[in-house]
């Protein structure tokens, strides 16, 4: 049981914090509002690149063979090391969010312990440590306010090591933000792809176009543009997704704040209450033994 003065310092400081939950909630609308408006401007280019390879896909009757590819017969690659991008926050304070991106990470790590992975977000890299699960220690970069150019220098580390055959295979481990209700974490391999990700099999194939010098080159010349569209749209995505799980989050600390502020109230009220109720009592009973001492003098 509290008494008065305690009671008061709580209320104090549940209000203070309810100020910084208030000044986080609207440090992150902002920031997603100006995340998903850059996002969306740069979007349509990357689109472009992919219906590119959509449309050399379509447009060849060939058999394509690269690094960059699959198979054309669907037959499997060796298994190799395999790299994973896995994009955290630098911080906390954003309800599961950071937790459902590790844990994916994880689980893909059972899958295939062959894999070196590759963190952005402090808050991955000081998990993993405290785990001692290996990453790649000279990779580090920040998750706040991501660019087209660190998408791209990410973009140009992963592709180095794919190009040399130090990677197999490349994925990506992100949260994916649909809309403000829905934001899912996903597992996605980056390279190589599939000519069936990129054809469906409703579309024929269209009439052969000429490429210069070939089909070949030209998608391979495309590669970088397409992996830094990829890891610009994962960085992007889960910057929006943080922000907005910050933003429910702390709509959710200060409703709790609210609520233990209308439970002390209430507690502070009764206690003040029963207070006053004793000090009136007292008062009256005060004056009544002074109103019965006056008459017993008066009688004697």
């Amino acid at each position: 049981m509290f008494n008065e003065y305690e009671l008061r310092n709580r209320i104090s400081s549940i209000g203070e914090t309810q100020k910084i939950t208030g000044a986080m909630y609207l440090i992150a609308s902002n920031e997603l509002r100006r995340a998903k408006a850059a996002y969306d401007e740069t979007k349509p280019y990357f689109d472009a690149i992919r219906a590119e390879i959509k449309m050399i896909f379509r447009g060849t009757n060939k058999e394509i063979d690269s690094k960059y590819y699959y198979p054309a017969d669907g037959g499997r690659l060796s298994e190799g090391t395999y790299g994973i991008l896995v994009v955290t926050a630098d911080k906390g304070l954003a309800g599961a969010y950071n937790r459902n991106v590790i844990k994916e990470a994880e689980k893909a790590l059972e899958e295939h312990e062959n894999t070196k992975l590759f963190v952005v977000g402090s808050y991955g890299r000081k998990y993993f440590s405290a785990k001692n699960i290996p990453f790649e220690a000279d990779f580090e970069y920040s998750a706040q306010s991501p660019t087209l150019h660190r998408a791209r220098k990410i973009a140009s580390t992963l592709l180095s090591r794919f190009d040399s055959g130090e990677l197999s295979k490349l994925f990506v481990i992100y949260t994916d933000f649909k809309n403000d209700a829905v934001q899912d974490v996903k597992n996605e391999r980056m390279l190589p792809f599939h000519r069936r990700e990129f054809l469906s099999e409703e579309e024929p194939d269209g009439e052969p176009y000429k490429f210069f010098p070939t089909e070949k080159e030209v998608l391979e010349a495309i590669v970088p543009s397409y992996v830094c569209g990829y890891v610009y749209s994962a960085l992007t995505g889960s910057f929006l997704s943080e922000q907005r799980s910050r933003m429910a989050a702390m709509e959710a600390a200060d409703q709790s704040a609210r609520d233990m502020l209308d439970m002390l109230s209430f507690e502070y009220n009764r206690l003040r209450q029963s207070e006053i109720t004793r000090e009136i009592t007292e008062i009256s009973a005060a004056s009544r033994f002074q109103r019965e001492r006056k008459n017993k003098r008066q009688e004697g």
